[in-house]
């Protein structure tokens, strides 16, 4: 079989070409993936000592856990097209979960017309209005919500005052005092992706953990001859006076590569293209693209507090954000035998709190957490942990989908699959996978790019309801 001057064969695939995938998370993993499995030969390069980024765990007793919340939705169809690619499918348990809101000490359900109804923060008036955005939101369509900010169309929706007392404090929670920035189609697309066209809030997970996904992912790599160097980060990127492209690693190596996939946080590109032939050639990148980062507790409990999955907790005087109970979704098998819970709190990585000490921070989110919770004892905390992340969403503008990067920076060279370009999609493990395949088929040169590649997965749900056993 010929290849042509870039080493893509005649009949579009990538035979015998070597690639440089940079960045260990679920991006890097499922190009690497797609890569060998075309018959690229492919080293993946990972800075840490373990592959999955926001993915990544620690072992607990003996169970694998999440060092971020996570969770599977039906409409994730990116991942759950993968997950079936690799056997995995069967391995997924369903769940009906719920959302609850906590003001001033009081916990609220808000999963149904009922509940909204006697959501007593509001007024009657404004609970009508904020179930009116609700459904509006999931029949309207998506186009111009890029260019309004979420400020501006919930107020008109809902109203001021709802906005100020109900939307407002949720959107600072995840963005901080740049919430009045962030685009409508922000929401909409994370609205939509939550409630997939499903009357119950449905949500899914793995036996075994994630963990289970990147061990599997990783093993087919090797398997297909694909090279995994972890702690091994990229210092340079360039191009060697022959035009080839050339990586120069944290261990002194310098390698060369027909093709280079970055898959790292946006910030990475800075550091590696600069003053260099490669940096001259590609398309100016919008540096003003910042990214939020988060402080995230893992606390191990005797006993769980809510019959709900995930609580927004908007009071000021409570240092975290959410609290996400994991128990009401994983089963005991992958917890360990405790009752899970992660708090968290999305703060931008110059901010004084991400720079605080692991005991300070833990402490203070105990402390609020018995606030809300004032029956909790010190004897009910099993254990607790820390975790943190400076690059987990960009803080959005409007018109961002102008804004985000190429996904090709050189044509048949150089390609860029990061979490700054997932957007509009929901910034999560599904988003990424769906972005990781649109640079794959660019990398194949296909017309189609980011095809809807499967349909719906809604049938998973009947069949994994519960606890099944596992099976080989």
């Amino acid at each position: 079989m010929l290849n042509d001057s870039n080493g893509i064969a005649a009949s579009g695939g990538i035979e015998n070409s070597h690639v440089a995938v940079i960045g260990g998370g679920i991006s890097g993993l499922a190009m690497a993936y797609w890569l060998t499995q075309s018959g690229a030969r492919v080293t993946l390069y990972e800075a840490s000592n373990q592959l999955g980024g926001l993915g990544t765990f620690f072992q607990y007793r003996n169970v694998s856990l999440e060092k971020f919340y996570h969770c599977m939705l039906p409409s994730d169809k990116h991942l759950l097209s993968l997950l079936q690619e690799t056997d995995l499918l069967d391995e997924i348990y369903w769940k009906d979960t719920s959302f609850g809101f906590m003001k001033k000490g009081q916990l609220y359900g808000l999963n149904t017309p009922v509940e909204l109804l006697r959501f007593s923060p509001l007024s009657l008036i404004d609970r009508f209005r904020v179930g009116f955005t609700g459904l509006w939101g999931s029949i309207c369509s998506s186009q111009g919500l890029d260019d309004v900010t979420c400020v501006e169309w919930l107020s008109r929706l809902s109203g001021k005052r709802a906005f100020e007392t109900f939307w407002k404090p949720m959107l600072q929670a995840k963005f901080g005092d740049r919430y009045h920035e962030v685009p409508a189609l922000w929401f909409w697309t994370r609205f939509n992706r939550e409630k997939g066209g499903n009357k119950k809030e449905c949500k899914g997970y793995i036996h075994g953990g994630y963990r289970r996904i990147v061990d599997t992912l990783a093993n087919f790599i090797q398997a297909q001859g694909g090279t995994i160097k972890l702690e091994t980060a990229i210092e340079k990127l360039d191009l060697n006076e022959k035009e080839q492209l050339v990586v120069h690693t944290s261990q002194s190596e310098t390698n060369i590569f027909d093709r280079i996939v970055i898959t790292t946080p946006i910030a990475f590109l800075e550091k590696a293209l600069t003053n260099n032939k490669l940096a001259e050639r590609c398309p100016k990148i919008d540096n003003t693209i910042d990214m939020q980062g988060v402080v995230n507790a893992v606390i191990m409990l005797r006993r769980g507090f809510t019959k709900h999955y995930w609580v927004a907790a908007i009071d000021e005087d409570i240092p975290f954000q959410g609290i996400v109970e994991s128990t009401t979704l994983l089963e005991k098998s992958d917890t360990g035998g405790v009752h899970l819970i992660y708090l968290m709190n999305y703060v931008h990585r110059t901010e004084p709190l991400f720079g605080k000490s692991e005991d300070e921070i833990l402490d203070g989110y105990i402390t609020g957490l018995k606030k809300l919770f004032p029956d909790l004892q010190d004897d009910d905390i099993v254990d607790r942990y820390l975790f943190r992340a400076p690059y987990v969403e960009p803080l959005y503008t409007t018109g961002y989908q102008k804004r985000k990067p190429p996904t090709e920076l050189i044509a048949g060279k150089l390609y860029l699959a990061t979490t700054a370009q997932v957007y509009p999609d929901v910034t999560s493990w599904n988003g990424s996978i769906g972005l990781a395949r649109k640079v794959f088929d660019q990398i194949l040169n296909k017309k189609n790019l980011n095809p809807e590649r499967v349909g719906s997965f809604e049938h998973v749900k009947e069949a994994k309801t519960a606890s099944p056993p596992l099976t080989n």
